[in-house]
């Protein structure tokens, strides 16, 4: 079983300072004070938003935060991808911390974009053009829903096209790759976790693929356990 710790990633983001000058009506504080009002400051722009307030006599604004809309999508994406793949994924606004400690915090040296999410094996993604999906799944690599078993194909003179038409019917069969040496095609067969038993592909492969005409010997492997960085 794989340490928790494997399956925790880091999502820095770096929030603004909101600043707006919209109208916004004073209103009375929570006990009612007469002659006392509470003037609404800047106005956050994301989800979860909290208002600062200035009450009159000096008390200081609560400073108020916005994530900007691609980081937003880098967040969204990020967590959903880490929901499907077993992950964890814990977020940290930088525009909140301090200075000191924004400048000894080991995993931000040299950043220069945000976001920037950090995975377990000390490798990162930097930047908002660096959060696609595929380069997501890299970083969370992940136990595969289904099993793919590898064989190698011996093949007697025949109909090229034939043959390949034949083998690419079988739904089972997901790639051909046509080599020069002692085989002539590898084949990638792919089977629902259900099904992916030793026997059930070797069953497979003797009765279909060993079943043309043109196919003379065949060396199939099935992998005890497989890790996918594809998307699934």
């Amino acid at each position: 079983m794989a340490d928790p710790k494997s399956r925790e990633v880091v999502l820095y983001v770096q929030s603004r300072r909101a600043i707006t000058s919209f109208y916004r009506p004073p209103i009375s504080t929570a006990e009612g004070a007469p002659g006392v009002s509470v003037n609404v400051g800047a106005a956050s722009v994301t989800g979860g938003e909290t208002r600062g307030a200035t009450l009159e006599g000096g008390i200081a604004d609560q400073p108020i935060y916005f994530l900007s809309d691609d980081q937003a999508r880098c967040v969204a994406l990020t967590e959903d991808l880490a929901a499907r793949r077993g992950y964890q994924v814990t977020v940290t606004d930088i525009g909140k911390a301090g200075r000191i400690e924004r400048l000894v915090a080991e995993h931000l040296r040299g950043v220069q974009t945000f976001p920037v999410l950090i995975a377990p094996s000390g490798r990162r993604l930097e930047g908002v053009d660096a959060f696609t999906e595929e380069r997501l799944c890299e970083i969370m690599p992940t136990d595969m829903k289904s099993i793919r078993a590898f064989t190698y194909l011996k093949v007697k003179g025949g109909d090229f096209d034939r043959i390949r038409d034949q083998l690419v019917s079988f739904p089972e069969i997901k790639e051909l790759h046509f080599l020069t040496g002692d085989w002539d095609i590898f084949v990638v067969l792919e089977f629902a976790a259900s099904d992916a038993r030793k026997r059930h592909v070797l069953d497979f492969v003797t009765a279909k693929i060993r079943g043309l005409p043109e196919i003379i010997d065949t060396s199939t492997i099935v992998p005890e356990y497989s890790l996918t960085k594809f998307p699934q």
